[in-house]
């Protein structure tokens, strides 16, 4: 693999470090997703290309270490990857939320319209500083944080919520349960019709 680079003109050693630093950390970004998300073998998988990637990296930089364009080309390629893998991240919103909507009590029928949306709610009572409030709790699916989200600016413009990734969730219905397939799981299979 090592005898490839030596035919690569040495003008072009920093655009690859560059797009290929872009692409393992890109793939650690999604990595440290998975471990959080707990798919261990996706996440196994996904660290083997990763360091197999950076080391062939490094090898070529230490093969060209006189040249400043290398090392340059390795920053911008690990500033480019956290941002593209960050994007990659995002577009995927794979897993489970939690949801927390504070709002006050002359809008507690948001609480209806989320259950008109399937969404499942959890509704208590609080106090806030204002006064009275109703906090309201639904787990779903990542890819629907939109939603909720158009539905609270809604029908509660003046509600105060935060989301959070839950790792493990018991007693889920199956509206609500993690997609299986999803399209990281398709393109890691191994075998074909598995």
């Amino acid at each position: 693999m090592f005898l490839l680079f030596e035919v690569i003109p040495a003008a072009y050693v920093p655009l690859f470090i560059f797009f290929a630093r872009i692409l393992d950390v890109s793939i650690g970004t999604l990595r440290i997703m998975f471990v959080s998300k707990g798919y261990r073998m996706k996440a196994t998988l996904l660290g083997f290309i990763e360091v197999l990637i950076w080391i062939i990296i490094v090898a070529q930089i230490f093969q060209n270490l006189d040249n400043w364009m290398n090392y340059v080309a390795f920053a911008g390629g690990f500033a480019a990857g956290n941002f593209i893998g960050m994007y990659i991240e995002e577009q995927m919103k794979m897993g489970i939320q939690i949801f927390r909507i504070i709002v006050g009590q002359e809008s507690a029928f948001l609480s209806e319209k989320l259950k008109e949306a399937n969404f499942r709610v959890t509704e208590l009572s609080g106090e806030g500083k204002y006064g009275p409030v109703k906090i309201i709790f639904t787990v779903s699916k990542r890819k629907r944080w939109q939603e909720l989200a158009d539905i609270v600016g809604k029908y509660a413009p003046n509600a105060f919520y935060s989301v959070e990734d839950v790792k493990h969730v018991s007693q889920m219905d199956e509206e609500v349960q993690p997609y299986k397939q999803d399209l990281i799981t398709r393109m890691l299979k191994l075998k074909k019709g598995i």
